[in-house]
């Protein structure tokens, strides 16, 4: 199972008419100062149709009420015309409000606008390697993000969403929660042990490492990579469920309890 990665720019090239359009068109509905990529684009992990595209776009002024709804229109075109617009998520950021880790920002996600806040890792990855799509790197910008700030945050995710959530055997008959639990538990186990970040990619070698189900990782790394991945069956989705459930639970755990150690 290769894990080469392609790096950032293969990526934004793959996208670059897509993000070129929706620089243009939301420049005409708010001020913008600029536009920056986290998540897989920057980290250099993009699959065209499969990955989101995560943006922070930077205004002048606060979204008001009219720009949520003109917003809200240039989206819905952009997908109706660009199949991958579809996973094109983007938070407003006035420049003011940069700093309040706080503050909720106007958002479109999952095909809806709604109000959400830049989370801490998602300002660790602009200040890590956040691609610049339009204006000023964001390292010049973002407040930076203290070593601390991003472990509490690592672990209240851990603790507060992810394990509640292996209660709740149905969530893991579907994909979406067996993939993001897998790569979620990988990556934060990583941050809390020496405050790097990893793409998703680099999260496979880390799953071996932890004793995660060889079947399961396969079938993952299939859907993610692969042209085309085998079908999944009944009887085997409900059996990577409750794999998926159990290794999960057990590896938040484990990972916890160790960094809750090595901070005595």
């Amino acid at each position: 199972m290769s894990t080469e990665s392609h790096g950032p720019a293969s990526g934004h090239d793959q996208v670059r008419p897509l993000l070129d359009r929706f620089t243009a068109d939301i420049g005409r509905v708010v001020r913008l100062t600029a536009l920056w990529a986290h998540g897989s684009l920057a980290l250099g992990d993009f699959q065209p149709g499969r990955s989101d595209l995560d943006l922070i776009a930077l205004v002048g002024e606060p979204v008001s009420d009219q720009q949520r709804q003109e917003l809200q229109l240039v989206h819905e075109a952009l997908a109706a015309d660009e199949p991958l617009a579809e996973l094109l998520h983007c938070t407003y950021v006035a420049a003011a409000e940069l700093a309040d880790v706080s503050r909720v920002h106007a958002t479109w996600a999952m095909s809806e606008m709604f109000d959400r806040r830049v989370s801490v890792l998602s300002r660790r990855e602009l200040q890590a390697g956040g691609l610049a799509l339009y204006g000023p790197d964001p390292r010049e910008v973002v407040p930076p993000v203290s070593d601390r700030q991003l472990a509490d945050y690592v672990r209240a995710d851990l603790s507060d969403f992810w394990h509640p959530r292996t209660e709740v055997p149905h969530l893991w008959l579907r994909e979406v929660w067996v993939d993001l639990g897998f790569l979620t538990l990988a990556r934060a186990s990583v941050t809390l042990q020496d405050g790097r970040l990893i793409s998703k990619r680099e999260a496979f070698d880390v799953l071996g490492r932890l004793g995660a189900p060889a079947d399961v990782v396969r079938d993952i790394y299939q859907r993610r990579y692969d042209a085309q991945p085998p079908p999944v069956g009944d009887s085997w989705r409900t059996r990577r469920g409750e794999l998926a459930r159990s290794f999960v639970r057990q590896g938040i755990e484990r990972v916890l309890a160790a960094t809750a150690d090595s901070d005595r």
